[in-house]
């Protein structure tokens, strides 16, 4: 044991934890430890909003796959924070929240910025501690870790700003010497099962989700997969699951996913989701086209039992470790079918489904109109990319859009906004990916009513010379909102537009103005090498592309919406119940 500050012990239990920055704004709650930080090697990144900082550091773990640290003031610092640690939790990150509370002696006294920090985060964290003595913060921050990492998922500390000056013995202790990461295939009955109804298939299909991201798992899959000869989807805003450059890869499932991926999903009789929930949001019908098979059998492999079964019935679950389980699985087929390759007639539809949806998707995305088509504007991005590029996306519909376009070939490459779906991610987000990946090029997709609830992080990329792309794609509108105003409210527009009454916002002159590379492209034809000038840049850029407004995806919910009945006679002109334009 050494003789340390209370602080110290929090500051070394983070250098042996491996962490080297710290997302959060200043404050007076939890200075004493700030000022260890330089000489700890712990870099503190200031953002301008304490939302950004969790951002930022979701970003940061999904791209390296390490727990990262956030930490703000107490009180309204702290309550900035739960919309970031919710969308977290949704992305399974394994985030760190410090909350420094008020003084001990004087909680419950409605203080100045006083207020109960567990409670607010009690749905959202895998796990909660308030530390009740100074002396126990290292065996606090000990278990944050673990539980972060083995449940992936957020985990607040709430520390009363008074701790932090404490003195007293401490034990700093590697992580070896108290949390595991190695996990097991799954029970071997369960596998033994899994592979004989695999081996008995005839047209079997694979989703893979971000289990196999998290394990690193893409090779094990392959090599099911081509035991198999079946395709390969990925699962709903998990495209960097399976290198898309992979013959039997087909992309994504969901929301303006691959067709291709559905069509032939539809078809299979045995289906092998590997590391995915089968969310419900991320299987319902697209295109018109109710694509999931009623009657194919499913083995779900999971790594959290609660996951199992849950969306859809299953035939065999297995509690275990994506790629390991994938690799035991694959062992079976081998003994009990041999070594075996696709079969060429097998590859040959899969490889005409992929270039059947590639010329259709081709043939929607080629106009030279401007304002720009957002899809001619995706589909130059996707071709801009270089190979090793992370991309990240808001919530929305030229963002939800891009869903069809970006093939990433490497695991930790896309962060969508995933299933808490909340406006302002992108960018922040991307912060945090530049800050865990400096040497790989990252850029963000944001619609221009998300880059709203971010882009005054332009000043946080500006300071600390963070080379990320934000492309805005600007159709002066809540895009999402305005489609279903349109398709169940007759056109009447509440709340939708951005900008209108002013002429709209010129978001390149913005950025310039906070110090960063502001382009504006109203010409398709100059999208690919603004992109590409964008990415060679080596400083903040923010593209801003004047996208056609009258160009509008479907719904992310048309089940979920219904034309309004009205009952009052003031609304009575409101009333769209009789008419179902759908059908028409």
């Amino acid at each position: 044991m050494t003789y340390m500050t209370t602080s110290e012990a929090m500051v070394e239990t983070l250098r042996a934890e491996g962490i080297t920055e710290v997302f959060g704004i200043v404050g007076s709650a939890y200075m004493d430890v700030l000022d260890l930080f330089p000489a700890a090697g712990i870099r503190f990144v200031a953002v301008r909003h304490e939302q950004s900082a969790a951002h930022m550091a979701d970003g940061y773990s999904r791209v390296t796959g390490k727990p990262s640290l956030c930490i703000g003031q107490n009180g309204p610092g702290i309550t900035n924070m739960v919309t970031s640690i919710a969308a977290a939790y949704h992305a399974h990150s394994p985030v760190v929240i410090v909350t420094p509370s008020a003084m001990s002696a004087g909680r419950g006294l409605d203080g100045f910025q006083e207020v109960d920090q567990l409670p607010i985060f009690s749905t959202i964290t895998k796990f909660q501690l308030q530390v009740s003595r100074p002396e126990r913060i290292a065996e606090a921050f000990r278990t944050a870790f673990r539980v972060a990492l083995a449940e992936r998922g957020p985990v607040q500390i709430d520390i009363p700003r008074d701790f932090f000056y404490a003195e007293g013995d401490f034990t700093i202790l590697e992580p070896e010497h108290y949390r595991v990461s190695e996990r097991g295939p799954g029970d071997g009955a369960a596998i033994d099962k899994a592979a004989e109804i695999l081996a008995a298939a005839k047209s079997p299909a694979i989703i893979a989700g971000l289990g196999v991201t998290e394990t690193a798992g893409a090779d094990e899959v392959r090599r099911l997969a081509r035991q198999l000869g079946a395709p390969v989807a990925s699962s709903y805003q998990h495209t960097d699951a399976y290198p898309q450059n992979d013959e039997l890869a087909v992309g994504p499932i969901g929301y303006q996913g691959s067709k291709a991926a559905m069509g032939l999903l539809s078809k299979a009789d045995v289906i092998l989701a590997i590391g995915t929930r089968l969310s419900g949001f991320g299987t319902l019908p697209q295109y018109g086209f109710d694509y999931f098979p009623k009657a194919a059998k499913i083995i779900q492999i999971e790594i959290d039992p609660r996951q199992i079964g849950r969306v859809r019935p299953i035939d065999v679950g297995i509690i275990g470790d994506a790629k390991a389980a994938a690799k035991a699985l694959a062992d079976r087929l081998t003994a009990i079918q041999g070594e075996r390759k696709p079969d060429p007639a097998r590859l040959a539809s899969i490889r005409e489904a992929k270039e059947a949806w590639a010329k259709e998707l081709e043939s929607i995305s080629g106009s030279d109109a401007s304002p720009i088509s957002p899809r001619r504007a995706l589909a130059e991005l996707a071709r801009a990319l270089p190979k090793d590029a992370i991309v990240t996306s808001d919530i929305g519909n030229i963002c939800s859009v891009a869903n069809a376009y970006l093939k990433p070939t490497r695991p930790r490459s896309f962060l969508p906004a995933l299933g808490f779906g909340n406006c302002g991610f992108a960018y922040p987000a991307a912060l945090g990916a530049k800050v865990a990946a400096p040497d790989r090029p990252v850029l963000a997709i944001i619609g221009d009513g998300a880059w709203g609830m971010s882009l005054h992080e332009v000043m946080t990329a500006v300071e600390e010379k963070l080379s990320v792309v934000a492309c805005v794609f600007n159709n002066q509108e809540w895009g999402a909102e305005k489609k279903n105003q349109i398709d169940f409210y007759d056109d009447r527009y509440v709340g939708v537009d951005i900008g209108h009454g002013v002429g709209g916002f010129n978001f390149a002159e913005i950025a310039q103005a906070m110090g960063a590379i502001g382009v504006r492209v109203s010409d398709p034809a100059n999208l690919h090498d603004t992109y590409a000038d964008a990415l060679a840049a080596g400083e903040p850029v923010v593209v801003e592309i004047m996208v056609d407004p009258k160009e509008l995806a479907e719904p992310f919910r048309r089940d979920a919406l219904q034309f309004p009945k009205r009952h009052l006679k003031r609304y009575a002109h409101l009333d769209e119940s009789k008419f179902d334009k759908a059908a028409s």
